[in-house]
C-alpha cells in the first residue's frame, strides 16, 4: 500500500468536490457546521477516526481510499485486503464460482476493479476462440481484450457502439474513484484503432437503452447484453471491488446457438 502524504485535509475537500458538494451541504448532510468542516478541510482541526469514517461513508468513498484517508491522519488502517488464492478467501471464492456457473450456458466473468479477469464459467471460450496467446497472458485484462484489433474487435459487429460503451463506463468509474490505473488504462484503449469517438449508431440497440455486444462467428452473429453483479455486504477490498459480468442473450437466435455450442 503507498502511504499517501496529502494532508487529510485536502484529501477531504478533493472527494467533496468530486462529489459535486458546496461545505454547506456537505456539513448538513454530515450534521456538523459548516465551520467546523472548514476547519477539517484546511488542517486546523484534525479528525477524529470515528468522524473520518463518518465523512468517508457519506461521500461514498471506497474501502480502499478510505483507508488511505485513515492513513493520511495517522490511524491505522480499518479494510482488510484479501488475496483470492488465500485460504482465507477459499469460502468467498467458492461463492463467486458458484454464481459464473450458475450462468452457464452462457458467458460470465468476475473482473478486479481494473478490468483484470479473475475468473471466468466454461462459457468464456466462446469469446476466447481464435484469440492470440499474447493476448492472453495473465493478467487478462478484458476490456483490452474486447477492444485490441487482435482481440474481439475485429470480431465486434457495433464496434464504435461497444467501444463508446466501455468509455462511459470507465470515466464514470474515474469520476467515481480517480483510480490512476483506470485513467492509464484509458489512454491505452484509446490508442487502440477508432479512437475514443462514439461510432456511428451509438446507443440504437434495444431502444436506445442498453448496448448490446454484437459478435461475429461463424454460425452467425451473436447478440449479448451484459448485467453486473456486486458483492453489496462485502467488507474486504478485494471482495468490494469484484465485479461479475454476465452476458446474456441478445435473442432468440444467440440463445439457440449458444446452448447448441455449448452442448
Amino acid at each position: 500500500m503507498n502511504i499517501q502524504t496529502q494532508p487529510v485535509g485536502e484529501i477531504l475537500r478533493t472527494w467533496r468536490q468530486r462529489r459535486r458538494l458546496s461545505q454547506l451541504a456537505f456539513a448538513c448532510d454530515a450534521e456538523i457546521s459548516a465551520r467546523h468542516l472548514s476547519f477539517l478541510e484546511t488542517g486546523r482541526s484534525k479528525p477524529s477516526r470515528q468522524m473520518l469514517l463518518h465523512l468517508a461513508e457519506l461521500l461514498d468513498v471506497p474501502f480502499r481510499e478510505r483507508n488511505m484517508l485513515l492513513l493520511a491522519a495517522g490511524y491505522a488502517p480499518v479494510y482488510s485486503e484479501t488475496r483470492l488464492d488465500s485460504p482465507d478467501a477459499a469460502a468467498a471464492r467458492r461463492a463467486v464460482d458458484l454464481v459464473l456457473a450458475s450462468h452457464e450456458p452462457f458467458p460470465a466473468i468476475a473482473v478486479d476493479r481494473h478490468w483484470n479477469l479473475v475468473a471466468g464459467n466454461a462459457a468464456l471460450q466462446l469469446f476466447l476462440a481464435g484469440i492470440p496467446e499474447e493476448l492472453l497472458q495473465p493478467p487478462v485484462n478484458v476490456l483490452r481484450l474486447s477492444l485490441h484489433p487482435q482481440g474481439l474487435g475485429g470480431r465486434i459487429e457495433n464496434l464504435g457502439e461497444w467501444r463508446a460503451h466501455i468509455f462511459e463506463r470507465l470515466q464514470q468509474q474515474i469520476d467515481a474513484t480517480n483510480d490512476a490505473g483506470l485513467i492509464e488504462l484509458v489512454r491505452e484503449l484509446e490508442a487502440y484503432p477508432g479512437g475514443r469517438k462514439p461510432g456511428e449508431g451509438y446507443n440504437s440497440g434495444y431502444g436506445g437503452l442498453i448496448v448490446p455486444l454484437k459478435l461475429k462467428s461463424d454460425a452467425g452473429t451473436l447478440s449479448f447484453f451484459t448485467a453486473t453483479t456486486v458483492f453489496g455486504t462485502a467488507v474486504d477490498i478485494t471482495f468490494s471491488e469484484l465485479v461479475i459480468e454476465s452476458f446474456m442473450p441478445g435473442d432468440a437466435f444467440t440463445a439457440e446457438t449458444v446452448r447448441e455450442l455449448m452442448a
